[in-house]
């Protein structure tokens, strides 16, 4: 098991404690000959049946951490995509402007997280998806958004809709 196989494991089994979203790998490419890979993953939310989310993000290799140093972390460049995969059920959402995090994973030992925000566009019917990097000191600007449209879709609101 590589070591961000390690911590990912680690972080999904703490993140459980507090968020229900699971993370599945889906895919894992090669991009070097170091052994660097990108991770997909796919991201259910946990209170919208019917989306699924596919996050990918740079997996760094013991060849490239030992050669280039800062052991413990993973850079900030990730991507997002989210799509109806089923009947949509929409349960009790964060309805605010900042929305809700869904998911987030370690991205270093300590410090940063890869996180994944829900928010609720209502006068477009729209969910966004934001993903974005947290650290403690410093916050990362690297971000990707995905949306899906809610309208001319079957979507039961299990709360009653806005």
């Amino acid at each position: 098991m590589s070591f961000r196989a390690t911590l990912i494991t680690a972080a999904v089994a703490l993140s459980a404690l507090v968020l229900p979203a699971r993370a599945e790998v889906v895919g894992e490419v090669g991009v070097d000959w170091v052994g660097n890979d990108i991770i997909v993953e796919a991201v259910t939310d946990p209170k919208i049946k019917g989306i699924t989310c596919h996050v990918t993000y740079f997996d760094r290799s013991i060849i490239d951490r030992l050669s280039k140093g800062n052991w413990f972390e993973d850079p900030s460049n990730n991507s997002i995509a989210c799509r109806q995969t089923g009947p949509i059920e929409i349960g009790d959402i964060d309805l605010s402007k900042e929305g809700e995090e869904v998911f987030r994973e370690g991205m270093s030992l300590i410090w940063k997280q890869l996180v994944v925000n829900r928010i609720y566009d209502k006068a477009n019917d729209t969910l966004i998806y934001l993903i974005h990097s947290r650290q403690v000191v410093d916050g990362s600007a690297k971000m990707a958004i995905s949306t899906v449209p809610l309208f001319n879709q079957p979507v039961t609101w299990t709360e009653g809709k806005p």
